[in-house]
């Protein structure tokens, strides 16, 4: 199978236009971008894809080996930029995806025109001097429980995860998803996001970024998306009024106003 069906890869809007390439975070899929990606339908090129064993992937293109840290994720979308033969494009990545773009855009950084990060977080455990979120302790809890029940912990967290609990949909829809990953692939993933530390691969950012963070997030705190904006060079840091985690689906018309905005502030050539 090739990269198109391996990433289940889907292309609309504007063909002869800028590209915006959006990447979802764990245990989620393209069609989490649904509510967000119509309003750039008509300027833009919109370029979505699954991470392998998320969505309509090809499940038996995993490899352990291949997805053992973040970097593999980051050569599947420059494989697929290669392959759609993609310049200047704008990468659209939630959660852990906002540092699989950062090392996407360091290999390779005349692909990218900018990045935009929604709730991203370098590292979830908390340091000297660095507040992640989670103690060790917690991260540990974390992974025993999805390692030893991962649908009971799918329902348990992703209400908490959506933060939005007067709109219980939100927080079915996400636990939907999360079971509908490969629950094998999704433990897997599970560690190398919430055990990886990606700190000291913000500063060599080179390209225009926003981060998009909401007022409330368990994942990541208000204090995380402060960091990455001091950490990247020339950032710009819009603090979204919503909770939770998933902004793009829980507040998607500012997701998508702020995304705008950003956008405008662009070289025409470069977005």
């Amino acid at each position: 199978m090739g990269i198109r069906g391996r990433n289940h890869v889907t292309v609309g809007g504007r063909s002869e236009g800028p590209a915006l390439m959006f990447a979802h975070g764990f245990g989620c899929d393209q069609n989490m971008w649904r509510l967000v990606t119509p309003a750039f339908a008509e300027d833009y090129r919109i370029v979505l894809f699954d991470y392998v064993g998320a969505g309509r992937s090809d499940l038996d293109a995993w490899r352990p080996e291949r997805y053992a840290t973040l970097g593999g994720y980051a050569d599947d979308v420059l494989e697929i930029c290669d392959e759609l033969d993609l310049r200047d494009v704008v990468f659209v990545g939630h959660s852990v995806s906002a540092m699989i773009g950062v090392l996407a855009a360091a290999r390779e950084p005349s692909r990218f025109a900018a990045l935009a990060m929604v709730g991203p977080s370098p590292r979830y455990i908390d340091d000297d001097g660095y507040t992640g979120g989670f103690s060790a302790a917690d991260i540990d809890e974390l992974l025993d429980s999805l390692d030893s029940n991962y649908l009971g912990w799918s329902a348990a967290m992703a209400p908490a995860i959506m933060g939005n609990p007067d709109r219980p949909a939100l927080g079915e829809e996400l636990t939907n998803s999360f079971c509908r990953t490969d629950p094998a692939i999704a433990r897997h993933f599970a560690h190398v996001t919430f055990t990886g530390d990606n700190r000291s691969d913000l500063a060599g950012v080179t390209v225009p970024t926003l981060i998009m963070q909401c007022r409330e997030d368990l994942i990541a705190p208000l204090a995380v998306g402060e960091y990455v904006h001091r950490a990247i060079p020339g950032s710009e840091m819009v603090v979204l009024e919503a909770t939770g985690h998933c902004p793009h689906l829980s507040a998607p018309e500012q997701t998508a106003k702020a995304l705008r905005a950003f956008l405008e502030t662009l070289p025409a050539s470069r977005a």
